[in-house]
């Protein structure tokens, strides 16, 4: 009997697949690293093939490690990094181009050509978003108009555009089902926040043909059955399931009641706060989103992005050659009892919430010569953490209420100096959960419940298990000191990339 749902979650810096039980406990996990594409300063790209193969690769490894079958899987549930945007062939599924990842800055002007035209309050009351090259619209309107004959092609209805979410279900059903799920819908700048659909203004705004746009379903329950992906699942497999990676994570919080908070610490950092039935309009430079759609019934989210989180310890590694792996991190920071008074504002790509600012870059600050690795590794965890009070007292603003505790997740909250710093900057509780891959979970909870696994909300709140609760030990002087001299940094940072 098939009893366990393969959760698919496909991410920025890699493929991860969990294999989860009909209790709601991950029995085996899988993972596949992507190759990350940097053609010009500010521009990022994924091969969309590539991003099929690890994911696959991770899920085959996934029910290798868990000892089931693809004929065990009673389900299948999509996560994925968010806005990354891929335009591809109806009659050969055949990308037109690489995808353009969420990160990349390419379509910055375009931005402020739409902005000079004044149409971001329209933007902005309709999708709850910033018009910002961080979302998918200007990234279509760039594939449309720098691939040759693209633009034609998509009005006569010859393309497709997705989010990972979209590809990878294109992939999974052989091209019989292109659709998107709500909450990833609210990400490209062309789904009305309170429709839930498609919006003609919006679309011609962006100069999006219609006929390019995946169906927008629910994200949990039955949108379609794979075909056969050999050596991972038979056809027949029901897709139950689909969230972008930070709804999901909301999810796999169980964050299902309006005040609830959760942050995920991954490439990125993302805060969400569930507010209900309603969505709020944030006057802090927050986003408002859909968290997802069941049952027929929206649920919003407030959201505050930050661009380049985890990327930063990567960068450290990979960049720098500092360290070897990023759980050295922990014993470097540990090493020395403060920065030395060095800042790192790791704006690479910008800085998002509550900032905006498409031309700051990564700035370092508070150098001397007694500066070491620890040093930096350490300035690069507490980036980390004041970037995610940033977003934090932003969204205290707009709730009108103070922050009480905070649940984490992601991968980077398994260093336990970063969630002591969280705690210890916000002056609040830390949770964190037992299975720290929320992502993963949330994408398995809302198939499992689509899919009839389990049959309410409550049941899969009983599941939370937390492996621990950091509290607050830095004093108020301290903390009021060490924010002061981030937000100087912040300053310094601003608007770095001279402004086209």
């Amino acid at each position: 009997m098939a009893r366990y749902v393969l959760a698919l979650d496909q991410g920025t810096t890699g493929s991860t697949a969990l294999v989860v039980d009909a209790e709601g406990a991950v029995r085996a996990r899988g993972y596949a690293e992507l190759t990350q594409h940097y053609p010009q300063p500010g521009w990022v790209e994924h091969d969309a093939e590539e991003i099929w193969r690890t994911m696959t690769a991770a899920a085959g490894r996934a029910l290798a490690e868990a000892g089931v079958s693809g004929a065990e899987v009673a389900a299948v549930g999509i996560t994925n990094q968010r806005e990354t945007t891929i335009v591809w062939d109806r009659a050969t599924g055949a990308p037109i181009h690489r995808a353009i990842v969420w990160q990349c800055r390419r379509t910055a002007p375009m931005c402020d050509e739409l902005r000079a035209r004044g149409v971001e309050p329209l933007v902005r009351e309709r999708t709850g978003l910033v018009l910002d090259a961080y979302f998918s619209a200007t990234k279509i309107g760039w594939l449309l108009d720098h691939v040759a004959g693209a633009r034609e092609r998509a009005e006569r209805g010859q393309l497709a555009f997705g989010t990972v979410d979209a590809w990878l279900l294109w992939k999974l059903t052989g091209g019989r089902v292109h659709a998107t799920d709500a909450s990833n819908g609210s990400r490209t700048l062309c789904l009305g926040l309170r429709t839930g659909d498609w919006d003609d203004e919006l679309l011609k705004i962006f100069g999006v043909p219609r006929a390019l746009m995946p169906a927008v379903v629910a994200s949990s329950g039955v949108v379609g059955e794979t075909i056969e992906v050999p050596g991972v699942l038979p056809a027949g497999v029901p897709i139950a399931g689909i969230a972008g990676d930070q709804q999901a994570a909301l999810f796999g919080q169980a964050c299902y009641e309006a005040g609830s908070a959760k942050n995920t610490y991954g490439t990125g950092c993302f805060v969400l706060l569930n507010t209900g039935d309603t969505p709020v309009a944030s006057t802090h430079g927050l986003l408002t989103t859909i968290a997802w759609r069941i049952g027929g019934r929206l649920t919003y989210a407030l959201e505050g992005s930050v661009f380049i989180a985890g990327a930063a310890v990567q960068w450290l590694r990979d960049g720098l050659g500092l360290i070897r792996a990023a759980a050295e991190t922990q014993a470097l920071a540990e090493s020395v009892p403060d920065t030395g008074g060095v800042y790192f504002v790791p704006a690479f790509v910008g800085l998002g919430a509550p900032y905006w600012d498409a031309y700051a870059r990564g700035t370092l600050v508070g150098l001397t010569r007694g500066t070491t690795r620890a040093h930096l590794a350490r300035a690069t965890l507490e980036a980390i953490a004041y970037q995610s009070r940033d977003v934090l007292e932003a969204m205290a603003a707009d709730a009108g209420v103070p922050l009480r505790g905070l649940k984490v997740d992601g991968g980077a909250v398994a260093n336990d100096f970063l969630c002591q710093f969280q705690a210890d900057v916000l002056d609040a509780a830390v949770v964190r959960p037992r299975v720290i891959e929320t992502t993963a979970l949330g994408a398995a909870l809302l198939a499992g419940l689509g899919a009839g696994l389990w049959r309410s909300l409550d049941a899969l709140a009983a599941r939370q298990a937390v492996d621990r609760t950091v509290t607050p030990r830095m004093d108020a002087a301290t903390r009021a000191r060490l924010y002061a001299g981030w937000q100087r940094a912040v300053e310094r940072s601003r608007g770095w990339e001279a402004q086209p």
